[in-house]
């Protein structure tokens, strides 16, 4: 056997990592000889990957619906991993900050473009069947979605704005739960009784999205963003990537779903207009309703008076 000198140097790195974790190198090295080469589709986990598609019905197109939001929920996971990059870094540095906001956008751009696979993609009438198969279920009930914005701003900025102005900073994390903006796609503030998709909603991640709450209300997107150099939170190139993240997933984003669902719902005729999850959809969904805002400081008076309705930014 030809040891080279890389060779050894490598090995005299390998048992000092060992060593440090009080692990024997020759155990670790003779593991080795018996494991076998990795694989692309058992590191993908590919077979696993393609047998997560379980239709409801018979329909084809179904199957359409599936995989889209089966991806949809899988860039959401790199958003948060890029997002949880950010957060967790101390005395963080502007072109650190800068690039991770960077990819977190372009995973955005990506799921406002493709929304032409479910706008295009499907026979409304194959839609209007399978969907009365998914009721009660709703994309409303994306939990990762909802991490997302617990971890891109304030939860000021994600209160109901009927509420809002009695809100603020000091309020505590159950209250303002009960007052974020998409409860209201779900609850009726008069009686207070809530629809069976936000009851199941709540009874699997309501725990889950406290925590985050709590965990973020110092390393959201926005705190970090106030935590570089004064100068760099002035930088037009910086605050412009911070208004197109928030013009994108707020608006752009919001507004392709929207769009989508106004072709198979009310403008194929073919249904009652309701959502599956029962919802008052369209107000919940509109950003000049519930003008949710992440960053409302980088917008000007008439930018914000007009959210939802000016052009893209």
């Amino acid at each position: 056997m030809n040891i080279t000198d890389n060779s050894e140097s490598i090995l005299k790195e390998i048992d000092k990592k060992y060593h440090a974790i009080n692990q024997k190198t020759d155990v670790q090295l003779e593991g080795l000889l018996w494991s076998k080469p990795i694989t692309y589709w058992d590191y993908i986990q590919t077979d696993a990957l393609l047998n997560l598609q379980i239709q409801r019905t018979t329909l084809p197109d179904e199957m359409v619906f599936i995989m889209y939001h089966q991806v949809n929920e899988l860039i959401f996971k790199m958003i948060l991993w890029e997002i949880e990059q950010i957060s967790e870094v101390e005395n963080i540095q502007t072109d650190f900050f800068s690039e991770r906001l960077s990819r977190i956008t372009r995973y955005f751009d990506m799921l406002t473009n493709s929304f032409s696979i479910m706008e295009n993609g499907m026979e409304v009438e194959q839609y209007m069947k399978f969907r009365n198969t998914l009721t009660p279920a709703s994309g409303f009930q994306s939990a990762q979605y909802r991490l997302i914005e617990f971890s891109s701003t304030d939860v000021i900025n994600l209160t109901d704005r009927r509420y809002k102005e009695s809100f603020d900073s000091n309020t505590d994390l159950e209250t303002s739960f009960e007052h974020l903006y998409w409860q209201a796609a779900g609850k009726d503030y008069q009686t207070g009784k809530k629809s069976y998709l936000l009851q199941e909603f709540e009874k699997k991640y309501k725990s889950q999205f406290l925590t985050q709450m709590k965990e973020y209300q110092t390393k959201n997107i926005w705190q970090k963003f106030k935590q570089l150099p004064e100068k760099d939170q002035k930088n037009p190139t910086l605050v412009q990537a911070m208004r197109h993240y928030d013009h994108t997933v707020n608006i752009t984003w919001v507004m392709q779903h929207l769009n989508t669902a106004i072709k198979y719902i009310l403008e194929s005729g073919k249904g009652n207009g309701e959502a599956t999850g029962g919802s008052d959809w369209q107000k919940y969904m509109h950003p000049k309703y519930q003008r949710r805002i992440f960053f409302p400081e980088l917008w000007s008076p008439e930018e914000l008076a007009n959210w939802g309705n000016e052009k893209e930014v």
